[in-house]
């Protein structure tokens, strides 16, 4: 028994190093065997994402799905992690929340979303505060989507960057406390910042 998950084990690693030594695609990314692990891929590397969700992390995106639900499900698929977004053969990410205009089913697919998401939302863990803000913020910049979130739980706020002309992404609201949340993109939405973090526990 020891011997037969040994084996497992060690072709597993073998697998993920012959992965790590060339640029990784979406095939071999789907082809890789369940370690119980999240990974990203980011213009073909591999990256490990950080450990599960702690709590906080999960009340805040709990609260906000709510709100999202409530004012957009009528136009408005709405999904969270873990859930592939296929923005390119060789980038593929698992944003904490998304959302597709129910004009643009077309790139739901049985794979994950194959294309640009209308919204994407991060929420910033002590792991992923580099990544969310720069790695992410330029890739899905570079790939067209139109608005990002960035939320933290540690201060209590909400970025909204907004796709300017020349494809890169301006900061242009910079959400706290009882600010109230609007979009000229979710024209429906209107929620105060701190509705998303009452549950959040300590």
């Amino acid at each position: 028994m020891n011997r037969n998950k040994n084996d497992k084990d060690a072709n597993l690693s073998k697998k993920k190093d012959k992965i790590r030594e060339q640029p990784v695609t979406y095939e071999m990314y789907a082809e890789l065997p369940d370690d119980g692990q999240r990974y990203e891929i980011f213009d073909g590397v591999l990256e490990l994402m950080s450990p599960g969700p702690s709590p906080r992390h999960q009340d805040v995106s709990r609260e906000l799905e709510f709100i999202l639900m409530q004012s957009c499900r009528a136009d408005y698929l709405i999904y969270h992690a873990p859930i592939d977004v296929i923005l390119s053969d060789s980038n593929v990410v698992q944003p904490d929340v998304l959302l597709i205009h129910r004009s643009r089913l077309h790139i739901v697919t049985r794979r994950g979303i194959e294309g640009a998401p209308d919204l994407v939302v991060e929420i910033v863990s002590p792991g992923s505060r580099s990544r969310d803000r720069i790695t992410k913020l330029g890739l899905y910049a570079r790939h067209g989507i139109p608005e990002y979130w960035v939320i933290d739980s540690d201060s209590l706020t909400l970025e909204q960057y907004k796709l300017i002309d020349g494809g890169q992404y301006e900061l242009i609201n910079l959400f706290e406390g009882d600010d109230r949340v609007y979009s000229d993109k979710l024209p429906y939405v209107s929620f105060s910042v701190s509705e998303i973090f009452r549950e959040v526990r300590a």
